[in-house]
């Protein structure tokens, strides 16, 4: 019924689980915690025998908040993430609420916005990923493992190549701010520093942003809340803890066997890795990182914000705010949002291109724009109310720029 995570198997358990297995075995620092593997998916475990099966594994743990996430067939594989696409459920602790969050787990397999993600890996001849599971044989693994109440978190692209660059995102409270684009990060770039001898590293650049909002766990709740307006500008790490980081990631990239998107956590001076998954796409070749608390304006009508996705795009802009406004998305328009929830994924579909005002270039839904090969610029703040409604947009994802036609900016 349950797996040791450090016994975790891809075929068993599935690509996520698996990866932070090997970090465990490697002695990297992994929350602990056990997997609900493939068979009691297929075998649609009646809740009692979950439940019986989930409260003592729980107890070994010491009863701790945990969190809940997904690790099904053809997830974090080399060729598809799936960011953001499956339930995660974070801060439960009864055994009940816990099964009932693999439940959510298990039915966020066949949502319509992982349907929709998988179905544009079909499109382009990328069905079943490279674990090999075609769309029968599709399974949805649940891992469970303690929740690191995290004072600072983030996501960095590191690889297993000390001396590729290392990009660092990190934000206030817990992951999914940084993970879901509803924040716009710090940015640190942390590079191989030649003239202090081998294995040096430094921090190359740091971007602060302002941060207004951070997520907290409260008992079993997560609470958002405002950022102090000290802190909003306050940078997220030490130039010691960037680089410790970095060495940190590579030492995942290097075990895993190639470039990793690694979801990390920061409480009392303790690093956590709590996810890594195989990079997908690249990066654009030099982000520009800019932040502010207006649209950023360089010659007439353009923006600037964060170069998430390459490529060139001109449509009609799109402002959509929320799911009332979906309907209104055609092909071809540029969607221009406060950010991309992982419910928006459809619209990734049919969009030119993507404007976001929050969010930053490691975001799910920058991950999931470079899969799609849409241009995206993320991090322009008051794109939504800026940018006139159905105006003509061009997105440069590599330069970071927004360009509207005359009369196109309020």
């Amino acid at each position: 019924m349950l797996v040791p995570l450090e016994e975790a198997a891809r075929e068993t358990c599935g690509g996520k689980a698996t990866a932070l297995g090997a970090l465990l075995r490697a002695g990297l620092p992994v929350p602990d915690g056990f997997v609900v593997p493939f068979d009691a998916y297929r075998a649609a475990v009646p809740d009692d025998v979950l439940r019986d099966a989930l409260a003592p594994a729980l107890r070994a743990l010491g009863s701790p908040p945990v969190a809940v996430r997904s690790s099904a067939t053809g997830e974090d594989t080399a060729r598809a993430s799936a960011a953001g696409q499956h339930e995660s459920v974070l801060a439960v602790q009864d055994p009940d609420d816990v099964a009932h969050a693999v439940r959510a787990c298990w039915a966020s397999l066949h949502s319509p916005r992982a349907v929709d993600y998988r179905a544009g890996l079909d499109a382009r001849g990328e069905t079943g990923g490279e674990d090999g599971a075609t769309p029968d044989e599709r399974a949805m693994a649940v891992l469970v493992q303690r929740l690191v109440d995290a004072e600072v978190s983030g996501v960095m692209f590191a690889s297993e190549d000390p001396g590729a660059t290392t990009v660092i995102e990190a934000s206030w409270g817990l992951g999914p701010s940084v993970a879901g684009g509803t924040v716009t990060p710090d940015t640190y770039r942390v590079v191989a520093h030649e003239t202090l001898g081998r294995g040096a590293v430094r921090v190359s650049t740091c971007v602060v942003a302002d941060k207004r909002t951070r997520l907290d766990r409260d008992g079993t709740r997560l609470v958002a809340r405002d950022v102090p307006p000290d802190d909003r500008r306050r940078p997220t790490l030490d130039d010691a803890t960037a680089t410790r980081l970095a060495r940190l990631g590579w030492h995942a990239a290097d075990l895993l066997g190639g470039p990793q998107d690694v979801e990390w956590a920061l409480v009392d001076g303790t690093l956590w890795i709590v996810q890594a998954r195989p990079v997908t796409a690249p990066l654009p070749a030099s982000p520009a990182n800019v932040s502010g608390d207006a649209p950023r304006l360089g010659a007439a009508n353009l923006l600037r914000g964060t170069a998430g996705s390459s490529g060139v795009a001109t449509g009609p802009a799109r402002v959509v705010r929320g799911p009332a406004d979906f309907p209104r998305v055609r092909a071809g328009d540029v969607l221009v949002c406060p950010f991309t929830d992982p419910a928006w994924t459809p619209l990734l579909r049919i969009a030119a291109g993507v404007v976001t005002e929050t969010g930053g270039v490691l975001s799910h839904a920058a991950i999931v724009a470079r899969e799609r090969r849409i241009p995206a610029v993320l991090g322009v703040a008051g794109a939504t109310g800026t940018i006139v409604d159905g105006s003509v947009v061009t997105v440069d994802g590599e330069a970071g720029t927004v360009t509207t036609a005359p009369g196109g900016l309020r």
